[in-house]
């Protein structure tokens, strides 16, 4: 009987240690990219100065922002989307369309070669994760399920972007 209890003691707590590394897991963000590889490179602590804790954690640690609290969500005007970590300009207004996710949501970039993509399985999901090709910056994630007639929804978390009206 003994044996039994340890036995089951061990497992309860190699399952609780398992829950936490997964949980920790999840709560770190997406995919893990060496974004000091980039053209427009800081150090650690310049990058906190410059974004603030909200926009460094999605731009330097892939974070997301809660549905629906970004007010570019509700932006009308035209102009440029630019990457708030490095102003490179990403998205036009043109190509903004409301998904409905509560995510700023694209149909393409403003010019190619702006936006790097990466394999993300955070999550348990299979998803392409969008960084700033410049800096490196997380943005946000590519689906296939947008507007005709190219069929992509770039969802991009607000806090990632500054707005510059035209």
């Amino acid at each position: 009987m003994t044996d039994r209890i340890i036995t089951r003691r061990a497992l309860l707590g190699t399952a609780a240690i398992g829950c936490a590394g997964a949980a920790y897991a999840l709560a770190q963000g997406g995919p893990r990219i060496d974004r000091s590889a980039f053209p427009v490179t800081k150090s650690d602590a310049e990058w906190r100065r410059q974004l603030g804790p909200s926009r460094y954690r999605i731009l330097r640690e892939a974070g997301t922002e809660p549905r629906f609290s970004s007010p570019l969500n509700e932006e009308k005007r035209a102009g440029t989307y630019q990457c708030a970590g490095c102003a490179q300009p990403l998205f036009s207004s043109a190509a903004k369309y409301e998904s409905g996710t509560g995510w700023p949501a694209f149909t393409k970039p403003i010019a190619t070669g702006r936006i790097g993509y990466t394999r993300d399985t955070s999550l348990g999901m299979i998803r392409t994760e969008e960084h700033c090709a410049r800096c490196g910056g997380h943005l946000g994630h590519v689906f296939d399920d947008g507007p005709p007639p190219l069929g992509k929804r770039h969802c991009i978390n607000g806090l990632a972007l500054r707005f510059k009206p035209a």
